[in-house]
């Protein structure tokens, strides 16, 4: 079975060599990877990598800001992820973690009845407290998420979606696919969540915006859940807003996205089982000394990043205020107060 992952990346350096030796854990056989503007070796990294056939590097084809939906336009025509059995849209802070059979993704699309599409949801995974980075797995350093079916005041929460070479696609998007305009309903796909039960029809055929990638939490998660390390370390997190050519000198940091997804209220150690063979996965990378030089490059720079924000009051300012943060998310603190109990 060939299962091609198609992802963005923007200075993912030092995260690169887990995500693509956890993917090949999991049946994962080829990896699209399309980048832009990278200043940490993620670049030299990944086309190292393609010099060796592990993956495919190509340069993100966007012409504007839209990078993500630009990049997946072009992946569709690629015999990469045309001629796959399987294609898994993804990002490098996003692990699916497999409950059924030998927790690959053919035992997930077994133990789901072989749908045209499965949308796995989303459980984020909170800092927890870890402030510095460190280059070890990220799988194994957080721990702590939320309650899975309730996300800040939210029973729906969205998913990430495998697809089938037969799904009648329209074309990609981030989240879900959108199959062909005028299907009559014998002709729709079969699409299960994480559970093997058909989606809602609201989702299925994108009718309510504000469900188009999202649906209940509850009880979808019985076979696959998709781990999402968001804000990894406070150390990362920084690197990962100055990423974002985010300009804090002039304007309030607004922490609402860290705490949102920095609720510890629920301990989930399931995706540990791959710890064993992924640390034998990433020796085996790292036996290669250029691609062990390349890593260890990127995660210099990362750290190297880190302090110049740090020499800059705004970004010790970030610091302080996301030390100082409540773990509960602001939509459960505003629900508190209204009741009456905070």
């Amino acid at each position: 079975m060939r299962i091609t992952a198609v992802t963005c990346v923007k200075n993912e350096g030092p995260f690169l060599l887990e995500w693509i030796a956890f993917n090949r854990l999991i049946g994962v056989t080829d990896h699209l990877f399309y980048s832009n503007d990278c200043t940490d070796g993620t670049d030299a990294l990944l086309d190292a990598l393609a010099e060796r056939g592990l993956v495919t590097h190509l340069p993100n084809p966007a012409e504007g800001r839209n990078y993500q939906m630009e990049a997946l336009k072009h992946a569709a025509s690629m015999p990469l992820a045309r001629d796959a059995d399987w294609v898994w849209i993804a990002d490098v802070d996003e692990f699916l973690n497999i409950h059924v059979g030998d927790h690959t993704i053919p035992a997930l699309i077994a133990a789901c009845g072989d749908p045209q599409a499965i949308s796995i949801t989303f459980q984020f995974f909170a800092n927890d407290g870890i402030e510095d980075f460190v280059d070890t797995p990220v799988i194994g350093q957080f721990t702590r998420s939320h309650n899975p079916d309730i996300w800040c005041d939210q029973t729906a929460q969205e998913v990430k979606t495998l697809i089938r070479r037969d799904f009648p696609l329209q074309y990609y998007g981030a989240h879900r696919p959108f199959f062909k305009r005028r299907l009559t309903a014998g002709e729709r796909p079969a699409w299960t969540d994480g559970s093997g039960r058909p989606v809602q029809h609201k989702f299925l055929v994108a009718a309510n915006p504000n469900r188009i990638r999202k649906f209940p939490a509850r009880g979808a998660r019985n076979f696959a859940t998709l781990n999402h390390y968001a804000l990894r370390s406070l150390d990362s997190y920084l690197v990962k807003n100055d990423r974002g050519d985010v300009n804090r000198e002039n304007r309030a940091f607004d922490d609402s996205y860290w705490r949102e997804r920095n609720d510890p209220a629920w301990q989930d150690l399931s995706i540990r089982r791959y710890l064993p063979d992924l640390q034998t996965a990433l020796a085996d990378l790292k036996a290669d000394p250029e691609i062990a030089a390349l890593h260890d490059r990127a995660v210099a720079l990362h750290r190297a990043k880190r302090d110049e924000l740090l020499a800059r009051p705004a970004y010790r300012r970030m610091r302080a205020q996301l030390r100082a943060a409540p773990a509960l998310p602001p939509q459960e603190e505003a629900l508190l107060k209204r009741l009456g109990v905070a």
